[in-house]
């Protein structure tokens, strides 16, 4: 990551179409550490069971790289990626820069799989550092973690300078790894102002180290970076830091709009008024051919069924005889004779019917 004093800046605002170093940069980290604090506690190492790589891609998802061609990827400027492609993988090269896919993405599954350079060279950010940077902005970190000492936010599976992995699940130094990522793009309100920030799930080797964790900002270094107003979809973007990470095996499935939860459905408001009177004829005690017993009973003038299961549903009167379940796309249909006389109800639910004969009263 130390190479992004000079380089993330410019790239980060290639991608914004705007100047990286705006007023907004100077917020406040919301987080309790400072950035890239040593003494940080240190996530507990775990060693990963072993996984089948390469991970085939399933029917719907977009292959971003199949390890034959960068024909999928450019570099800052537009062009043809300069990284290296051979025995099915690419490779980054030093000083060619980021690359970034030619197609643009918000909400997505993302399996990248990688290595890091064997023998291993250096120590700290600068042993086999990379990055994976969905929407070419916020960057899942890629670094030789094994058995290598950096600040714990800047390690692999980190969301770089923001959230520390929850555990060490780094493999030795040329094995090749998995991330599969869940990412949600941020929302944004009409006035450019942040409505809901990005997102982001990760699992590291088949182990969960980041849990739906919320992103502060864009990606920066030594600082914190407030969101601006951006494009609903951008590249996914690969780090060059200077070492010949490699990468194979990228693809990702689109996934649809997430929406805030807006509580349980309620069924559509009913068009028939029965009377306390009319009611009170359901109320009674039921039972399936196996004995499963039922209740209906009326109480703050509605019907409410006691399910064998003990849940109370409120019954919503559909027509003299059919009554909705609450929030269940299910119905009852009582059975009622000439006479009025009620002998039980059909359960309609899942397709299925279930049959249930109303009790004699007892004496």
């Amino acid at each position: 990551m130390l190479r992004k004093i000079c380089r993330g800046v410019c790239l980060i605002a290639l991608v914004l179409g705007a100047p990286f170093m705006t007023s907004a940069a100077t917020g406040q980290s919301p987080m309790r550490w400072l950035a890239h604090d040593m003494q940080r506690p240190r996530p507990p190492v775990v060693t990963p069971g072993k996984l089948a790589l390469p991970a085939l891609a399933p029917s719907d998802a977009v292959i971003v790289f199949d390890g034959t061609d960068l024909s999928n990827w450019r570099d800052a400027e537009g062009g043809q990626a300069r990284w290296r492609v051979r025995d099915g993988y690419m490779e980054s090269v030093p000083d060619s820069g980021y690359i970034f896919s030619a197609g643009k993405f918000g909400d997505v599954q993302l399996h990248v799989e990688w290595a890091t350079p064997v023998p291993a060279s250096g120590r700290g950010q600068g042993r086999g550092n990379s990055g994976i940077f969905l929407m070419g902005l916020f960057e899942v970190q890629v670094l030789d973690s094994f058995e290598n000492e950096t600040y714990t936010d800047g390690q692999a599976g980190a969301i770089y300078g923001q959230h520390p992995p929850l555990v060490n699940a780094c493999l030795p130094p040329g094995e090749w790894q998995s991330y599969d990522i869940v990412f949600r793009r941020p929302h944004f309100h009409e006035d450019g102002s942040i409505a809901r920030p990005a997102r982001i799930t990760v699992l590291h080797n088949g182990i969960l180290v980041q849990d739906n964790v919320t992103i502060w900002g864009p990606t920066t270094w030594l600082q914190h970076r407030a969101y601006e107003r951006q494009a609903d979809k951008l590249p996914v973007s690969l780090q060059d830091h200077g070492n010949p990470v490699r990468y194979r095996n990228i693809w990702l499935r689109e996934l649809p709009e997430s929406a805030e939860p807006s509580g349980l459905a309620e069924q559509p408001a009913t068009t028939v008024t029965l009377s306390p009177e009319q009611l009170q004829k359901f109320a009674g005690a039921y039972s399936t051919p196996l004995g499963d017993a039922f209740k209906v009973e009326l109480k703050d003038k509605r019907l409410r069924v006691h399910l064998k299961t003990g849940q109370v549903i409120d019954l919503i009167p559909r027509s003299a005889t059919e009554f909705a379940m609450r929030h269940t796309a299910g119905k009852i249909e009582f059975a009622v004779k000439d006479t009025g006389e009620v002998t039980g109800f059909t359960m309609h639910l899942g397709g299925e019917k279930y049959p249930i004969t109303r009790l004699a009263a007892q004496p």
